[in-house]
């Protein structure tokens, strides 16, 4: 049955505009990720099971969960099913009829109920909050926080207007019996950011994460659809939060039933410092290690005193003050993302992107002292091999006394002074190592650095990281070269 609803989807799903699907943010469950998702649901003690589809589609969510409850022994099922797109409604409404044949074959009873209307706008947790179950893919977009008229709609369960998807989630959480379940396949974006933070506090004071899975490989999950988004499932739990976490990991879809599982503390992935409740979520037990080493340091990015700010130039707002001329007295530098490299900041005059910045009135809010700092890229690619790609800035190869940072770097310093040579390099070292890079993976699944996450980072002491540079610097000033074993294996001597 879940075949033919596919078949169903995809028929739709071609005659849908590429502009008609990304409006409403539409995207169709596959029938392994969707068996899969319901094989993470427990079983429920009801006489009949309540079950919630919050963006039903083609119906094979609800099909996944009826066919799974109806092997468990459950006879007695009624589904509520929401869908925003009149064109599918029919098809929905056949499939659901089929579901209901089926259950009469096999002596059972499956009823449902169809809402053409806006899930979020409909905001059905304040009519009831009695469903056992859901398995959601909600629609992902982000929408104007001024004019759309989702601004705000879920303003009563969490703070903020992050994602389309997670209004969903929350109003499905609100919806939740005490004990009912949440399956949903999701971009991983909302286990970390300020833009979540919100919705992360309101899903730990009413749920319990009881697994996660991830795919390795980001363009295998939905890729009849072209979609290169980095998702997960996860599996809520509407109780108190659990002590352990499941994680299973598969490359896609294909190969879901041969997936990887292990088991962690929920002391280990939740992390509730200062109110972010940031969701870690390591591949392996290897990157579980990673994490338990990191979080074993005794010092931090705040008690070490440093700052992280975003270099302040953007271009399109900064126009009178950039210069294509690569000379003058009143220009300086302007560094920008390709001027990074691993250790080194850049800037000849002679590269095809190199640009400089004015000294013209009113500079002062772009320009940035000359002096020792530590930058780092802000956007990586998905599929680069590292996420922390951090340069060190020496004042000395630049003779101005001021220099410009575009905003697509990041920038650290000292809040109580200006880093020394070896404190810098110490730090690049740290931040260049492997050890670091999959920490970061593990608490962050965008390709952005955010400056939230350097600052809420365990360090060494400065100490130590001041060591680490001046033993680097030692063999870079030997042999002009360090490669990247080199570099972990400081780290390792120092850190482990």
């Amino acid at each position: 049955m879940i075949e033919t609803v596919v078949a169903s989807q995809n028929n739709h799903f071609s005659l849908q505009s590429d502009e008609a699907r990304r409006e409403i943010g539409q995207y169709f469950t596959g029938s392994a990720i969707a068996g899969y998702m319901a094989t993470m649901l427990k079983p429920v003690k009801a006489e009949t099971i309540r079950v919630l589809d919050a963006g039903a589609g083609g119906g094979i969510l609800t099909v996944a969960v009826a066919l799974h409850y109806l092997d468990m022994g459950n006879k007695h099922i009624h589904a509520v099913l929401y869908e925003i797109d009149k064109s599918v409604l029919s098809c929905l409404r056949k499939t659901m009829c089929q579901v209901a044949g089926l259950f009469r074959k096999k002596g059972g009873v499956f009823t449902f109920d169809i809402h053409h209307s806006d899930f979020v706008l409909a905001r059905p947790d304040r009519r009831s909050k009695d469903f056992h179950v859901s398995l959601i893919n909600p629609p992902y977009f982000k929408y104007n926080s001024q004019t759309s008229p989702y601004a705000d709609a879920t303003a009563d369960l969490f703070k903020g207007n992050p994602n389309i998807y997670a209004s969903f989630m929350a109003i499905v959480m609100s919806c939740l019996a005490e004990g009912g379940q949440m399956v949903a396949i999701v971009p991983r974006s909302f286990a970390n950011g300020l833009y979540f933070r919100g919705f992360r506090q309101f899903m730990a004071s009413v749920a319990s994460l009881e697994k996660i899975h991830i795919f390795r490989a980001r363009n295998k999950v939905f890729r009849e659809q072209a979609v290169l988004q980095e998702n997960i499932i996860c599996h809520y739990r509407r109780d108190c939060q659990r002590i352990n976490i499941e994680i299973s990991t598969s490359d896609g879809h294909d190969d879901l039933q041969q997936s990887t599982l292990d088991k962690y503390s929920a002391e280990l992935l939740l992390n509730k410092d200062r109110g972010h409740n940031i969701i870690r979520i390591p591949e392996s037990a290897e990157d579980a290690y990673i994490m338990g080493v990191v979080e074993s340091w005794h010092s931090s990015f705040q008690k070490n005193a440093y700052f992280i700010s975003t270099g302040p130039v953007v271009e399109f707002r900064a126009r009178k003050f950039i210069s294509l001329s690569n000379t003058g007295d009143n220009n300086v530098p302007l560094f920008k993302t390709h001027n990074i490299k691993p250790f080194r900041s850049v800037w000849t005059g002679e590269h095809k992107k190199d640009i400089c910045f004015q000294l013209s009135v009113g500079h002062e809010k772009y320009t940035s002292p000359n002096r020792f700092y530590v930058i780092l890229k802000r956007f990586t690619s998905k599929d680069e091999k590292r996420r922390l790609v951090a340069a060190v800035h020496d004042p000395a190869t630049v003779s101005n006394e001021l220099i410009a940072l575009e905003n697509h770097i990041n920038y650290i310093g000292c809040k109580d002074g200006e880093f020394n040579s070896e404190e810098a390099y110490g730090l690049a070292v740290l931040l260049n190592s492997t050890l670091l890079d999959r920490y970061f993976r593990c608490i962050s699944g965008n390709t952005q650095v955010n400056a939230t996450e350097i600052r809420m980072l365990q360090l060494p002491t400065r100490s130590i990281i001041c060591q680490m540079g001046a033993d680097y610097q030692k063999v870079r000033a030997k042999s002009k070269y360090t490669g990247q074993q080199h570099i972990d294996d400081l780290v390792a001597s120092y850190c482990m």
